[in-house]
């Protein structure tokens, strides 16, 4: 279940939230006028999570890469077919 926290409590308890955050690897959410503003985690939480954007952003370039070789090579194929059909017919 998420920690939500009212905006005052930075001011108040934020060693409490940056020990929650850090203790627990979990963000606390940030209420201002009872409406939600922003989150805290801790750097090594943000980190990870930017890490993993990143692994994915790669993944799918490679995914996108791969899919045009195989489409290349599919081309190929048809080509090459093409080619050969059309030297058994001379």
């Amino acid at each position: 279940m998420p920690k939500i926290r009212p905006i005052s409590d930075l001011r108040n308890s934020a060693n409490e939230i940056s020990a929650y955050c850090r203790s627990e690897c979990e963000p606390v959410f940030i209420t201002k006028n009872g409406v939600g503003d922003m989150v805290v985690m801790s750097i090594e939480v943000f980190e990870q999570q930017q890490a993993l954007i990143k692994m994915y952003e790669q993944l799918l370039a490679t995914e996108t890469e791969i899919k045009s070789i195989e489409d290349f090579r599919s081309l190929a194929k048809k080509l090459k077919a093409g080619v050969q059909e059309k030297v058994q017919l001379k």
